[in-house]
């Protein structure tokens, strides 16, 4: 579980309804459905119109990695592939069959199987890098879904406090309607902005971080898997892979 996410989330909520609170607001003059509604449905239209339809079902896929997000062991990896080195060194690729069928990382296991079948290096850097593209685009193109929500939410806020604006100048004949009346079309803009700037825009930048975190442990194993094809010292080996720690 990713604590710092909840901390993030729940202070940030804190400080704008505490601040609410302090100027001598209530949290009723913060909650409006119809504001509400034009703030969500307009920007999710708009992100469903501006997305592929596999792009926007990943997003929703991956938000749960704001809370829980997936396990990336950098140490145990390098740890992992130098225990495949010295496999290699002493049995031979072959050695390695058992090890990719009991290898639940599928990235991880369709390099050690490439190794077993005995494919040049060159062939299985192609192959690989195919897998590694393809996973790092898919995720980051899931991650500016979220992106684009927080570029369009403070416009449709605005919209929202316009439209409910023009309902006010409908009412000009009621004086005392008109300082309540404002109030609540300026809650749209409070959504709008607020959605983009503590809840969209972190959550695209958190999962862009997360998926490129993957990113670099998957290039880890390709350049380990790499290195046992080329039929490298395991010392040497873990050395190289190092560089890609924090």
């Amino acid at each position: 579980m990713d604590v710092l996410s909840l901390i993030g989330i729940t202070m940030a909520f804190v400080a704008i309804i505490g601040g609410n609170y302090l100027e001598g607001g209530h949290l009723g003059a913060l909650a409006n459905g119809p504001a509400a509604l034009i703030v969500i449905g307009g920007t999710v239209g708009a992100a469903l119109l501006q997305s592929p339809l596999s792009s926007f079902k990943r997003a929703m896929q991956i938000l749960v990695w704001i809370i829980f997000p997936p396990r990336v062991d950098l140490p145990g990896g390098i740890d992992r592939v130098v225990n495949w080195s010295l496999t290699a060194r002493k049995e031979g690729l072959l050695g390695l069959e058992g090890v990719a069928d009991a290898e639940p990382d599928n990235y991880a296991r369709k390099g050690l199987q490439l190794l077993v079948d005995g494919a040049e290096p060159e062939a299985i850097r192609s192959i690989l890098e195919v897998d590694f593209y393809t996973q790092e685009s898919r995720d980051i193109n899931a991650a500016k879904v979220f992106e684009s929500m927080g570029g369009y939410a403070p416009t449709i806020g605005i919209i929202g406090a316009v439209m409910g604006l023009i309902h006010v100048m409908g009412n000009l004949a009621d004086p005392s309607q008109l300082g309540s009346g404002i109030a609540v079309a300026f809650v749209a803009t409070i959504y709008g902005v607020a959605s983009a700037n503590l809840v969209l825009l972190p959550v695209a930048s958190k999962l862009k971080s997360i998926a490129m975190r993957q990113s670099r442990y998957r290039e880890m194993l390709l350049e380990g898997i790499l290195s046992i094809a080329e039929g490298e010292n395991p010392r040497s080996i873990e050395l190289k892979l190092q560089g890609f720690m924090d």
